[in-house]
């Protein structure tokens, strides 16, 4: 479950960040995860609850804003949603060239308290 490394690490930068301005807790924190970044987000949330143990995120909640894939198609230049890399444009049944977005994993904001 690579998921818990990866709450590891979200709560690690977020302890330096809120340390960077000398704050001693984390209220709230907001990820922006895509759907396609390679998550599991049920398994991402019960690492969070984990890593969070004992660190300046104890009692922060944590909100997860979830960002639709999309990509373009090659053939007639529509823009679409997809979940998968094999979804073919609904308009003209061509492939997609690359996602432009929905693979994004980041820490979007986070409340430090002092």
């Amino acid at each position: 479950m690579h998921e818990f490394s990866i709450a590891v690490s979200i709560v690690e930068l977020s302890e330096i960040e809120a340390r960077a301005v000398k704050a001693t807790a984390i209220s709230r924190l907001v990820l922006e995860i895509g759907t396609m970044a390679g998550i599991e987000f049920e398994a991402l949330d019960t690492a969070l609850d984990a890593a969070k143990q004992h660190t300046m995120l104890h009692n922060a909640e944590i909100v997860v804003e979830k960002v639709q894939a999309m990509t373009t198609c090659d053939d007639c230049g529509h823009k679409f949603e997809i979940n998968d890399f094999l979804s073919p444009c609904p308009q003209c049944g061509g492939y997609y060239n690359e996602v432009f977005c929905g693979k994004e994993l980041k820490i979007k904001s986070l409340v430090a308290e002092t």
